[in-house]
């Protein structure tokens, strides 16, 4: 694409994908017969923090870990071909098959015997895992000579993570592939190119002070639990629906439908039910938790050092919204809050609506696409 069809968004042409990971580490991985319960510790293992230049905040590096096996004996996710080789022979040491997430956990989880047979399911080999969500089936990766703007275009269509080789091998390319070959890897999430809105704030002033009802980024649909489901009978709705996390709200009656995700909209949101909120606990815990009520749940989730500093400090904080918000207000909410959502309610807690980083990295682009030469 041609940078005069960008109008303003030109002084952001000059960088690429390649700026946003010049202090990202090499890829963390696991094998193809490691186990869930490897899994989970590696992404417990390298949770590791970054700073942001333009904020004193930290946030969690994204919680999912793609799988190697050796080269030539599985398909690659998506039908894709990526693949770590020798720098100097050039000769395939592993290829990625896919990638685990928290959400694939969740959704293995919530299959039958939840409760007696998680030590089983713990121990499931991470192939077995894979492509319970799709989204482990699409593993991506994004040349680092591609310009932002098609960086945005790839990630505002909800997907969540690519991987971008350190040396490659393609240098004419630039945009998404499905084959690649490179020495090392690194990852690169929506959550790197939101903090890159906010180190160049200053290319985006015009539409960060914007608000989020005008840059149409707010997201009608929401879908929620009741305040009275279960931990076990929340991990299946999420699982389900594909969700990685969805408001508590208040239940409308003792006779709710406890068993199914409800149309949160207009009911107040008294909770948070997470995903990753189920990284931090211990089997012996969660296999405790699960029939607990899940905003029960949500109280009882201490605040370990992988969340916050403040290791005495039990449960998560309700992170929201008005329609009123400034973009930069609800960027900053998400990366200081480190949620990959915020829920938009009225003056009563109420519902309307919710911003995801797919609705932030959307909004953004569209906006650059629609401004004049002198917007910016």
């Amino acid at each position: 694409m041609n940078s005069s069809n960008y109008g303003g968004s030109s002084r952001l042409m000059e960088f690429k994908v390649k700026d946003l990971t010049v202090d990202k580490r090499r890829l963390v991985e696991v094998s193809d017969n490691a186990t869930l319960a490897d899994a989970l510790n590696t992404m417990v293992k390298h949770c590791l923090c970054k700073c942001s230049p333009s904020l004193e905040i930290r946030f969690k590096i994204d919680r999912a870990v793609p799988v190697a096996a050796a080269p030539g004996q599985w398909l690659g996710a998506g039908g894709s071909t990526i693949v770590e080789s020798d720098k100097e022979t050039g000769r395939a040491r592993k290829q990625y098959i896919g990638m685990v997430t928290m959400l694939d956990v969740v959704a293995h989880i919530a299959g039958d015997n939840g409760e007696s047979g998680l030590d089983k399911k713990m121990a499931a080999p991470v192939t077995s895992i894979i492509g319970h969500c799709p989204e482990g089936l699409s593993l991506w990766s994004l040349n680092p000579n591609t310009s932002i703007m098609d960086c945005m275009e790839m990630l505002s269509k909800g997907i969540h993570r690519v991987l971008v080789p350190l040396d490659s091998k393609i240098e004419n390319i630039s945009g998404p592939e499905l084959v690649e070959s490179a020495s090392a890897y690194t990852m690169l999430t929506q959550m790197d190119l939101i903090s890159f809105f906010l180190d160049r704030s200053s290319h985006l002033q015009s539409i960060l002070s914007r608000t989020i009802a005008d840059l149409s980024a707010i997201h009608d649909t929401v879908l929620a639990l009741s305040s009275l489901a279960r931990v076990k009978d929340a991990i299946k709705c999420m699982s389900k629906a594909m969700l990685n996390a969805v408001p508590i709200v208040e239940a409308l009656s003792d006779e709710e439908n406890r068993k199914q995700l409800v149309d949160g909209k207009h009911r107040r949101v008294v909770g948070t039910f997470s995903a990753s909120d189920l990284k931090g606990c211990h089997l012996a815990t969660l296999r405790s938790w699960l029939p607990l009520n899940a905003l029960e749940f949500v109280e009882k989730i201490p605040r370990t050092p992988l969340f916050a500093p403040d290791t005495s400090t039990p449960g998560r904080e309700l992170v929201t919204c008005h329609v009123s918000f400034t973009l930069d207000q609800v960027i900053r909410m998400v990366t200081t809050k480190r949620v990959h959502r915020v829920w938009v309610v009225d003056h009563n807690d109420k519902l309307q609506g919710l911003v995801s980083l797919t609705d932030i990295i959307g909004a953004v682009r569209f906006a650059l696409l629609s401004s004049g030469p002198d917007d910016l």
